[in-house]
């Protein structure tokens, strides 16, 4: 059984808080270049060249890619074969949201009481947790900041089994349609079909962590986000919501079985900043 502090954990978290934060991930920006060159709109061309300018100078100055450093959404994938010690994993987790977001000065934008006084909580904490025990002895800690923007433009629907397929991908096109130019676009849109319904919304989360361009292993799922991705860029909405081909950078899809009577389908959309860092412990 191998040991591992938590206090490892709480400065894994606070830098990977401040890189996801100001260092876009290459996938992304090699879809902006390859993007800016098919883009028909030449405005779509010129946001996305802007999006690519913004990617450099956060880069290189160190600087948010965006004034909304959002909620940090926290996915641990603990080994089975490790002793955690040293204190609370949540509370771990948590002071290194705290550390990240004050010393990285990043804006804290968590609020309590979020139907009343909504005050701010000064700190960007709690983080959204997600943990997983996983076979064998190591951590994989990935933190994944989520704007407001875009996450409010998500939705989850309780479908019936009678509306199969067509149903679900009419739904999931509606929610991009509806959400228009308000996510900061071009987006990527997560999807998680099945489970029940707090399982489909993590499902969709959960798929945004994957690689934009990257192929679903199963051929059956990777031909729904293809047809996805044609009919939401068929939209229109375009760069910055300016007009344009280019409304999507992805389309990714979870799945898991689900009860006879139910079809959850959830949409869960990311902005442009598709912020995602991750270290393994």
């Amino acid at each position: 059984m191998r040991e591992l502090d938590v206090a490892q954990i709480t400065e894994a978290v606070a830098s990977l808080a401040v890189k996801g934060c100001s260092n876009l991930g290459d996938d992304v920006v090699a879809f902006f270049e390859k993007a800016a060159k098919r883009e028909e709109s030449e405005t779509g061309r010129d946001i996305l060249a802007q999006l690519l300018e913004n990617a450099q100078l956060a880069k290189d100055m160190n600087r948010p890619l965006c004034q909304d450093t959002g909620l940090a959404v926290v996915f641990l994938e603990v080994g089975q074969d490790v002793h955690l010690v040293g204190g609370s994993v949540e509370e771990a987790v948590d002071e290194g949201v705290r550390k990240g977001y004050t010393e990285g000065f990043l804006r804290k934008s968590v609020v309590t009481d979020p139907t009343g006084a909504r005050k701010n909580t000064g700190d960007n904490t709690p983080a959204m947790l997600h943990t997983r025990i996983v076979p064998g002895d190591r951590v994989r800690v990935i933190v994944a900041p989520k704007g407001g923007g875009a996450e409010n433009m998500s939705a989850l629907a309780m479908l019936k089994p009678s509306q199969g397929r067509q149903g679900a991908v009419d739904f999931i096109v509606g929610t991009v349609s509806k959400a228009g130019p308000n996510p900061c676009p071009p987006m990527i849109v997560g999807v998680g079909i099945g489970g029940t319904f707090e399982k489909a919304a993590y499902l969709a989360k959960h798929s945004l962590l994957r690689e934009v361009g990257s192929a679903n292993p199963d051929p059956r799922l990777a031909e729904l986000e293809d047809e996805l991705e044609r009919r939401c860029n068929a939209l229109g909405i375009g760069p910055a919501g300016l007009g344009g081909t280019t409304t999507v950078m992805d389309v990714f899809v979870e799945e898991m079985p689900s009860h006879i009577a139910s079809m959850p389908v959830a949409v869960n959309i990311q902005c442009h900043s598709a912020r995602h860092k991750e270290v393994v412990l």
